[in-house]
């Protein structure tokens, strides 16, 4: 009698944005599999209040030696966009060592990010439009602003790697970017436009697409947190703690998708995953009013100089994003670094009423050469998909593709036709 076939069953550890479009680009392939967050809901971290940007349009890496200038002179500025803890740590060193190492491959990386983030976006609006994903999701593109021409001049340069990865946007004039988004305020050397881009809510649409997961059978362990993880390379193990008791699950195949977390799941796996946290801020201004929605912008931004984003959120949310904070795992809310995010409403939306904003951090999952780690480790059942940095949400369809590809891979490789190593 011939043994019956069963779908190999696959583990993700981390059900932020990378881990539920893990899921979902695998459950498509047929395979069975088991999602495992430790929040009450898939979206509740880094993928909570970002940015909001689909923005293949901000690809370029920060591997640029001006990074290194900047991070310099803004050391000592508790409100600049790029702040460094200087207290050394070896993680923290080694992490800038190999940043410092990829700078020659900054032009490449980049291309390298915008072809990714063009493929990512068609994923992302076929898997929302299939599953009826509702995530306040505009497309009216991206405007960057520069308010000098040393930094339009650089965005010409960054257009030209952009151009060789496929992405158009054009050059505009002050004028031209006030008829773009006519409430922005203030004076502007130049800006370029990405007509192509869009915008969204990242935590509707994680857990939008969660919950088409569960439709195609995946499993979500929410409120289990992980304590250990194993693999002899045919068998993988995850210990769990859910409500006081602790219990360890086997699978074929365990893939990584743990944010800033995964770094120590990849040394008890074998792997080296050189992962550092950079913290972000975001503040939600709530547009209780008539005049606060007809002033506050309907297009994407992305200034330069602060390095920050927003995105328009419906009819009554206004979000800002951006900094980077280099200080390890830290969550904590500082109101040194809120600030400059309500002030820079105040001065480029005046008419906008912020009483009431609502402050956020995350962590952005970063590897030193600003791509992201997608695929197999050292044991033959393990896969990464993790380190996307500051496109977590802009890249994770294309990187969930590209996860179910290496997979798919593996299990054909073996030869079992998706037999578990116990009915081979």
């Amino acid at each position: 009698m011939k043994n019956p076939i069963v779908k190999r069953h696959i583990v993700i550890v981390g059900g932020g944005i990378t881990g539920v479009t893990s899921a979902y680009a695998l459950a498509q392939q047929g395979l069975q599999v088991t999602l495992i967050e430790k929040n009450r809901y898939p979206g509740m971290e880094t993928s909570y209040a970002n940015g909001g940007q689909l923005s293949a349009s901000n690809a370029e890496v920060w591997t640029h030696p001006s990074t290194l200038v900047k991070g310099l002179k803004w050391m000592l500025k508790s409100d600049a966009p790029l702040l460094m803890n200087p207290a050394p740590t070896w993680h923290k060193l080694s992490w800038m060592a190999e940043f410092v190492a990829a700078i020659p491959k900054y032009k490449d990386n980049t291309i390298a990010t915008a072809q990714l983030a063009i493929q990512s976006r068609e994923h992302h609006f076929a898997w929302a439009q299939a599953e009826g994903i509702d995530f306040d999701h505009k497309r009216e593109g991206i405007l960057h602003i520069y308010r000098d021409k040393k930094g339009f001049d650089h965005a010409g340069e960054v257009s030209k790697l952009l151009a060789q990865g496929g992405l158009p946007r054009r050059a505009v004039t002050p004028d031209e970017m006030k008829a773009i988004e006519p409430t922005l305020q203030g004076q502007y050397y130049g800006g370029y436009f990405t007509e192509s881009d869009s915008t969204g809510d990242i935590h509707k649409f994680t857990f939008g697409l969660a919950k088409a997961c569960e439709r195609l059978g995946v499993k979500i362990l929410t409120e289990h947190q992980v304590l250990n993880v194993a693999s002899n390379g045919q068998t993988a193990t995850v210990q769990v703690q859910h409500q006081g008791q602790s219990e360890t699950l086997s699978f074929d195949s365990i893939v990584i998708c743990a944010g800033v977390h995964g770094r120590k799941l990849a040394e008890q796996l074998g792997d080296r995953l050189n992962i550092y946290p950079v913290k972000g801020y975001s503040i939600t201004v709530g547009l209780n009013d008539a005049t606060s929605q007809a002033a506050a912008p309907q297009v994407s931004l992305l200034d330069d100089e602060t390095k920050l984003v927003t995105s328009r959120l419906g009819t009554d949310r206004f979000r800002v994003a951006g900094t980077a904070e280099f200080n390890g795992i830290d969550l904590d809310i500082r109101a040194d670094r809120i600030k400059p995010l309500v002030n820079w409403v105040n001065q480029c939306f005046p008419g906008v009423d912020t009483r009431r904003v609502e402050p956020w951090a995350g962590l952005r999952p970063m590897m030193p050469n600003m791509l992201p780690r997608v695929g197999a480790g050292k044991k033959a059942n393990v896969f990464y998909n993790t380190g996307h940095g500051h496109l977590g949400w802009t890249l994770s369809a294309i990187t969930a593709h590209q996860l179910a590809g290496h997979v798919m891979a593996s299990v054909q490789d073996n030869g079992r036709s998706f037999l578990s190593p116990a009915h081979a």
